[in-house]
């Protein structure tokens, strides 16, 4: 079994899953009757009635099986995946990406209250239908990363904030048995605690903030209680430098896949600083770092020392595989930072600073056993120069690339060419953003021989650019050849706008705004819609809402 492993699934066919879960329901509905067969039931049936508790909002159900789980591990994202018929969902159920807080606080709770039980009873002998649980995995199970998704919803930062006060809650419980039996007893027999074997591992996705800083910050410190918190992806908004260093040092190095910065202006010099901190994460694969406040027009002096430095210590994440440096004055940077040679020294084979092309392939070749390509690279609204994306297109990262986000470039005539010459070395490209980039149509029509290279493209993005529906229908038709092509976010065309005079100022004003015509925008829908069929690409989607956009996660590439 994986550390990220799941748990025994219930056997059969599915259509006896089926007709189990029916009975696993119906049984459920009668709690007394239920929990007093939990102990004569076969294992094999826990997995399935967590499923129905959890989705029809059953907390004291949930409780009770937790109480007698019998296996060591649960998943919540392996558990509530397999119920996503519609007939496996009662009246109060949510789809497994919207978790039920109230069920999620009851299976915390239910964790609580075993693991204070098994410090009472650590001195006892255990019985025969004792809870098996060792690890709690509730990693993949909220993705909303600021708010509640409504009232009954659980958000990353409530399900962060639940955890580690659980931890602490029981972390204190141990001390304050520890205490009272010191009391009781002189000397080292006298300390109640638990067997570590015993113990209950959280491991989840958290996110933490300015407000949230302090809790989770006491419940990574309690890494040795009886509940130990480890983190899969961490995310962190609104702290200072100091606080993301002292959270990234207490967070359990084994099991960090992605760490996601944003929102905490550290600027060259906290990049600096956190950047080093992240190489004891020897399987991390995702660093986003997203309006950071980097902006190479602000910095003289020591600023190309600086990026040097950021550029040695992401070389030193040998894992790495995605990167987002989104909303960062990089101009002429982009080399500097992902070439990752140490400070100091020169590129090899004599290139120089901004060496010509045949000096980057010398470089790319003398440097490519120490530097893995990256296969996920986000650079929305960099500010980035020709010379950049001519450099990305002969680096070793362009074949390896599987999601670019380019969004919030002016592709003008002297970038353009260098991006036909990206994507046609991109052959692995699944997912492109080219999102509010001032494509025209005929922008958009000199793309398109080196777009339609990309054979593997699965998702498009293009909203936001000044295309026209005659424009549309020229990339619907050109790109059929994609027979992977799924997903396309379009722009509202601008044919589908009237200008009008806004109200109350009168028209005799002068000033005028732009009014999405809802009646042509449908009828050009329907019309792109026909097309696809036409076309055999029903199984296609083409949509101007954003709301399917950005659904592919690096990690389900």
């Amino acid at each position: 079994m994986s550390p990220w492993g799941s748990p025994p699934a219930p056997g059969g066919a599915s259509t006896m899953q089926s007709l189990v879960f029916l009975c696993a329901r119906r049984l459920l509905g009668h709690r007394p009757g239920a929990r007093r067969a939990l102990p004569f039931l076969p294992s094999e049936l826990y997995p399935v009635l967590f499923q129905a508790a959890f989705l029809d909002g059953r907390t004291l159900a949930l409780q009770d099986l937790v109480t007698a789980w019998p296996f060591p591990l649960l998943s919540f994202q392996c558990l509530l995946g397999r119920c996503g018929h519609p007939q496996h969902r009662g009246p109060h159920a949510r789809p497994a990406d919207k978790p039920s807080k109230l069920c999620v606080q009851a299976v915390i709770s239910a964790v609580v209250a075993h693991v204070r039980q098994a410090l009472e009873d650590s001195q006892q002998p255990p019985s025969d239908r004792q809870c098996h649980l060792r690890v709690l995995d509730m990693t993949g199970l909220q993705d909303d990363d600021a708010t509640d998704r409504g009232p009954e919803g659980m958000s990353l930062w409530s399900g962060t904030v639940a955890l580690a006060k659980a931890c602490l809650e029981v972390a204190k419980h141990q001390t304050e048995l520890q205490k009272r039996n010191s009391k009781r007893r002189k000397g080292p027999s006298g300390s109640s605690c638990l067997p570590q074997a015993l113990g209950v591992e959280i491991r989840a996705d958290l996110f933490v903030n300015s407000t949230s800083y302090g809790v989770l910050r006491d419940a990574l410190q309690a890494a040795s209680g009886p509940m130990r918190l480890r983190c899969r992806d961490f995310h962190a908004e609104e702290l200072s430098v100091a606080g993301i260093v002292g959270l990234l040092e207490c967070l359990d190095p084994a099991g960090v896949r992605r760490v996601d910065l944003r929102f905490n202006n550290l600027g060259l010099a906290g990049l600096c600083v956190v950047v080093p901190q992240l190489s004891r994460f020897p399987d991390l694969l995702s660093l986003k770092l997203p309006y950071s406040n980097v902006d190479v027009r602000r910095h003289a002096a020591g600023a190309d020392a600086g990026f040097r430095r950021l550029s040695t210590h992401l070389g030193k994440l040998r894992s790495l595989r995605e990167l987002n440096l989104g909303s960062s004055r990089l101009s002429g940077k982009l080399r500097q930072l992902l070439r990752c040679v140490p400070r100091g020294r020169r590129d090899p084979e004599g290139c120089e600073e901004v060496g010509a092309c045949v000096d980057i392939r010398r470089f790319n070749k003398a440097w490519r056993n120490l530097e893995a390509p990256l296969e996920s690279l986000e650079l929305a609204f960099c500010y980035l120069l020709p010379g950049d994306l001519a450099f990305l297109s002969q680096s070793i990262h362009a074949p390896a690339l599987k999601k670019l986000d380019l969004s919030g470039h002016h592709f003008t005539e002297s970038l353009l060419q260098p991006l036909r010459s990206l994507l046609e070395s991109s052959s692995s490209l699944i997912h492109l953003d080219l999102m509010e980039c001032q494509l025209t149509d005929s922008r958009l029509e000199a793309l398109l021989p080196s777009l339609c290279r990309c054979s593997r493209l699965r998702c498009l993005g293009l909203f936001g650019n000044p295309l026209s529906t005659p424009g549309l229908k020229t990339l619907l038709r050109q790109t059929s050849v994609l027979q992977d092509l799924c997903l396309v976010v379009y722009p509202y065309p601008v044919d589908c706008y009237s200008r009008e005079a806004p109200r109350p100022p009168s028209a005799s004003s002068g000033i005028f705004e732009d009014t999405l015509d809802e009646e042509r925008f449908t009828a050009v829908s329907a019309e792109l819609c026909q097309m696809l069929v036409s076309s055999g690409r029903d199984n296609a989607m083409w949509t101007a809402s954003l709301c399917r956009h950005g659904t592919l996660d690096y990690f389900a590439l």
